[in-house]
């Protein structure tokens, strides 16, 4: 039996650039990994590549990104079984900016060239992983990185320094097509302050990344899901985040705390209050 963590990503920043060939939008956003994640397991065995987890709506078959990984893994490499049971423990909320599926994918790269002696670099397992998804690039190395393209161009940043993080989910699930067709839309005003956040990374300045931190999708989302993040930003920071943002393309917005005791208080509290609330920090 083998096992791996998959880690939720956050966007720090989150900007669509412009169309890229394919029909494709170009971002521009600094992506950070935290040590709250999903458990995997892969059990070599049955008839088929499938997968099993702890929510039962999730799909069982090449519908799974972590199946699909698996399968064009051993498609490119022929390592690997011919059939197995990948067991996903889902922690990181399904729907919610966070990379959940991404990250279950890449875990699965990552144990497969690992134990299968797939022989394959870092960078061929993210382009491997491009051909699923746009995140699952970001997901196989985890860090501090500066994501452009599709996402899958990735430029190494100086780590966000130590910190707690409370990452909240709002009761909705957004449509990632609808929000970018809205960008496209408008003439949005307002854009991340990307490179400043890269500064303030170089610096060290934990306050200077919070307080610039920003998501061009929280601009075009509905009326009533735009006023459910904003309270949940509130919530954040009046529990004494330095700064919060909606990560991805929603629903969860996270807080980031100058401490991870502060963060567990505020988590605490808010958890009190009836929200869906996670404890983590930065790896």
């Amino acid at each position: 039996m083998i096992t791996e963590r998959s880690y939720a990503k956050l966007n720090l920043t989150l900007d669509v650039t412009g169309l890229l060939p394919g029909g494709y939008h170009a971002v521009r956003s600094v992506m950070q990994s935290t040590d709250f994640g999903d458990e995997l397991t892969i059990e070599p065995g049955g008839t088929e590549w499938r997968a099993e987890s702890n929510l039962k709506y999730l799909p069982t078959g090449a519908a799974n990104l972590a199946v699909r990984a698996a399968l064009l893994f051993r498609e490119v490499t022929g390592k690997g079984p011919e059939a197995a049971l990948i067991r996903i423990s889902k922690n990181i909320p399904v729907c919610g900016g966070l990379a959940g599926g991404s990250g279950n994918a890449a875990a699965v790269l990552r144990a497969m060239n690992r134990e299968f002696g797939g022989g394959l670099s870092e960078e061929e397992l993210r382009r491997l992983g491009g051909k699923l998804g746009s995140d699952i690039p970001f997901c196989v190395s985890g860090g501090t990185m500066l994501a452009e393209g599709r996402g899958e161009i990735l430029s190494p940043l100086p780590p966000m320094p130590d910190c707690g993080i409370v990452i909240c989910r709002p009761n909705f699930s957004s449509s990632t097509p609808e929000l970018f067709a809205a960008v496209d839309k408008l003439r949005l005003r307002m854009r991340p302050d990307t490179e400043g956040v890269i500064a303030a990374l170089a610096a060290a300045d934990l306050e200077g990344v919070a307080r610039r931190m920003f998501n061009i999708f929280e601009a075009v989302l509905p009326r009533r899901q735009a006023a459910m993040v904003a309270e949940t930003r509130g919530a954040l920071l009046d529990s004494g985040a330095l700064g919060a943002c909606m990560s991805g393309t929603g629903s969860a917005v996270f807080g980031v705390f100058a401490d991870h005791s502060a963060a567990a208080n505020a988590c605490a509290d808010l958890s009190e209050q009836g929200m869906t609330c996670f404890l983590c920090r930065p790896c």
